[in-house]
């Protein structure tokens, strides 16, 4: 379930919210594929990163038929 506020997400809380395993963001991240913030040994995912992620990856229905 996505969370309303704006704090950035554990590596752990992405992965719950896109329904992606956490080895899955894990490589993002080392692929510079997901934007992240590293404190340390600790890394944030802005949730505009999970924004953007989610709406890159729309695929809009075909209205057609």
């Amino acid at each position: 379930m996505m969370r309303t506020d704006n704090q950035p997400r554990t590596v752990e809380q992405a992965a719950g919210e896109l329904n992606l395993s956490r080895a899955t963001i894990r490589a993002w991240i080392a692929q510079r594929r997901l934007g992240h913030v590293r404190l340390g040994r600790a890394i944030r995912i802005p949730v505009e990163e999970i924004r953007r992620v989610l709406e890159t990856g729309y695929v809009p229905p075909d209205r057609k038929g």
